[in-house]
């Protein structure tokens, strides 16, 4: 993880690539009308975290993907909020993905994940665990810290240069990260992109029906907004 802005900005642009316009972890209806205002971070209740882990999320997101340089951060698009749902959908309680044993500690990447324990459990084992190796190593909560040392506890728990005893803490950033680019890239209907300011930010039309008369004009920026699937229109 990049401690530039700048390059997280590149690398978020390129990310696209590997996330889809949406994500079908959340198990939300299709059938939001595009009048509907997106929610507003602040005012949100999430339904899975309890408040000390909301607060970890907000902070987390935010570093991950910062509000200052060019485009719109994670709390600008609602990201915590597509996460929390996230925690209540398929994604959470792992309902797609063959959870049985063996569990193996050295094993390829290629064989997906590998533990008996829920995305929701290891977020939430996760949170706990930073935030008590904050509170022993600096003193304060991980949403307390200032930006650059929030940055480096990030980084360690990317390279698992902290061991927690109850979940791997690369694991736990592994989704982080991944839940962070899919909710700012996904259709807002489930609950992140808000306004499509991600899509609009990379160019993304979106859920467009046909853009075929622009396929092959290269070079050329593509002039009309995104679209969502509830019809919102950037």
């Amino acid at each position: 993880m990049s401690l530039e802005n700048a390059s997280r900005r590149r690398f978020m642009k390129g990310a696209l690539t590997s996330i889809p316009a949406v994500t079908m972890g959340s198990g939300i209806s299709l059938t939001a009308s595009a009048r509907e205002a997106p929610e507003q971070l602040s005012e949100y209740q999430p339904v899975f975290f309890d408040p000390d882990e909301w607060m970890f999320i907000l902070a987390a997101c935010d570093r991950l993907i910062p509000s200052e340089g060019d485009g719109p951060g994670a709390l600008e698009t609602n990201v915590p909020i597509f996460i929390d749902r996230q925690m209540e959908g398929r994604f959470g309680y792992a309902a797609d993905w063959y959870m049985k044993g063996p569990f193996p500690d050295d094993v390829s990447p290629l064989m997906g994940y590998q533990s008996s324990m829920l995305p929701r459990d290891v977020y939430q084992a996760g949170i706990a665990a930073t935030r008590d190796y904050c509170i022993s190593q600096y003193g304060q909560e991980f949403s307390e810290l200032d930006s650059g040392i929030q940055d480096e506890v990030l980084q360690q728990l990317e390279q698992e240069q902290i061991t927690f005893e109850s979940v791997s803490a690369r694991q736990f950033f592994t989704f982080l990260l991944q839940n962070t680019k899919e909710g700012y890239f996904a259709d807002p209907i489930h609950g992140g992109n808000k306004h499509m300011a991600a899509w609009q930010f990379i160019g993304f039309p979106g859920a467009r029906g046909s853009y075929l008369e622009w396929v092959d004009q290269h070079n050329v920026k593509y002039p009309l907004g995104p679209v969502s699937l509830t019809g919102e229109r950037g």
